[in-house]
C-alpha cells in the first residue's frame, strides 16, 4: 500500500519533507499540497515533478478523498486548527513542532484525539531518531550506567537571525524538553533558568547563554546550556550521569587530521547536516507505521507536555524563581498506546 500524503505548507521544511518523500523514503507519495503563497505550492509541485493537486487551502486538503494523512509544515498558529481539522476527518496527521502555539491548544488537541477514540497524531520532534540519542537511550535503558542520577546537556549553535525574547527555551530547548523526558522515562516536576554574563554576540533583546536546570519525579537533575552565538559551530551535548557509569551522546562522524603540526577534526556548523539522517528515520518510521494504522512516534499528549513545560520555564526565566510544573497525570488512552508500541 502506498500513503498518500498531503502536505499543508510548502515553507523550508514542508520542501524538504516533500523532497525526501518523493525521492529518498519509500511507501509514500504526495498528491495534494497547499500554501498560503499559492505560486510557491505550484512551483515546489513542478520542481519536484509531482502528480499533485495545489489546494486553495487546508481544510480543503484534509477532506480530499485521495488524501489517506496529513502532514502540517505551515505556519506555527495554525497548526492546532489543522491538526484538529485532521482529527474531525479521521486521518492520521504528523505535525512538525509547535503542536499548537499555546499549551491549552495542545490540551484540546489531546482532547479531540482522546473523543476519536484513536492515536493520529504525531509531533515532529525528530531527535528521538538520531542514531545517536537511539545509541544513548539503548544504554540507559539496558542498565549499562545504573540508574540516572543528573544529565548535563547544551545546544549550541554558531548565530541565529531574528532570535529575540524567550525564542532560546520556544525554539531551541523544546528539542531538549522532549528528547530528554523520553530518554530517561520520567517526568518533570520543576524548572529553573539561570542567566549567566550576556554574550556581546547576542541581538538586541536577546539573553544568551542561559542555563535551564529541570527536577523530575525521580529526582534526576538535569542542566542545559542553551548558547546559540557560540560561534565555532553547532554542537549537542548530553552526558548521562548514572550510579554506576557515565554515557556521552556519540559525537557525529568526522575526519580527524594530522597537518601542519596539529590533531584537528571538523565541527558540524548547520543543524540540518547534524540531524538530516534524523528526519529521514523519523518520516520513513512514520509513513510505515501509518500505513499500519498505528502511531508510534512523539504523541499529542508528548506535545502537550512540551508547551505546559516550556510555558514554565518562560515564567521561570521572567521571575527568577523555581517554578513548578503542574502535568495531570498521562491518561490510559496514551498509556496504553505506549505499552501497546513498545519493543
Amino acid at each position: 500500500m502506498v500513503l498518500r500524503i498531503g502536505v499543508i505548507g510548502t515553507g523550508a521544511i514542508g520542501q524538504d519533507h516533500i523532497h525526501r518523500i518523493t525521492h529518498s523514503l519509500t511507501g509514500g507519495e504526495i498528491v495534494a499540497v497547499t500554501d498560503v503563497n499559492s505560486e510557491q505550492a505550484h512551483a515546489v509541485v513542478e520542481r519536484e515533478s509531482l502528480q499533485a493537486k495545489v489546494y486553495d487551502n487546508g481544510h480543503d486538503l484534509i477532506q480530499a478523498d485521495e488524501v489517506d494523512a496529513v502532514i502540517v509544515t505551515s505556519w506555527g498558529p495554525t497548526h492546532e486548527e489543522f491538526v484538529l481539522a485532521s482529527i474531525a476527518a479521521g486521518k492520521p496527521v504528523f505535525c512538525e513542532k509547535p503542536l499548537a502555539t499555546t499549551a491549552e491548544g495542545c490540551k484540546r488537541i489531546v482532547e479531540a484525539e482522546m473523543e476519536y477514540g484513536k492515536q493520529l497524531v504525531q509531533v515532529g520532534f525528530m531527535r528521538r531518531y538520531d542514531k545517536g540519542y537511539r545509541t544513548l537511550k539503548q544504554a540507559v535503558d539496558n542498565n549499562k550506567v545504573g540508574e540516572p542520577l543528573m544529565l548535563h546537556c547544551a545546544h549550541r549553535a554558531p548565530s541565529v537571525t531574528n532570535f529575540s525574547g524567550d525564542m532560546a527555551i520556544t525554539d531551541s530547548f523544546v528539542h531538549e524538553i522532549d528528547v530528554l523526558r523520553w530518554l530517561i522515562q520520567d517526568d518533570y516536576v520543576s524548572t529553573q533558568v539561570i542567566q549567566p554574563r550576556r554574550t556581546n554576540l547576542a541581538e538586541e533583546g536577546l539573553q544568551d547563554p542561559i542555563i535551564i536546570l529541570l527536577e523530575t519525579k525521580k529526582g534526576i537533575r538535569i542542566d542545559t546550556e542553551i548558547f546559540v552565538n557560540c560561534q565555532y559551530g553547532y554542537d549537542i551535548q548530553c552526558k548521562v550521569v548514572g550510579e554506576t557509569g557515565i554515557a556521552n551522546l556519540p559525537e557525529p562522524p568526522s575526519l580527524q587530521m594530522r597537518s601542519q603540526a596539529k590533531l584537528s577534526t571538523d565541527i558540524l556548523v548547520n543543524w540540518k547536516e547534524r540531524f538530516i539522517e534524523a528526519y529521514d528515520v523519523e518520516l520513513q518510521e512514520w509513513i510505515n507505521s501509518t500505513v499500519k494504522g498505528e502511531v508510534h512516534g512523539p504523541s499529542a499528549w508528548d506535545g502537550y507536555v512540551v508547551a505546559v513545560t516550556t510555558d514554565a520555564s518562560i515564567e521561570a526565566k521572567q521571575t527568577g524563581k523555581i517554578v513548578p510544573i503542574e502535568m495531570p497525570e498521562q491518561p490510559a488512552f496514551y498509556q496504553e498506546a505506549k505499552a501497546e508500541h513498545t519493543v
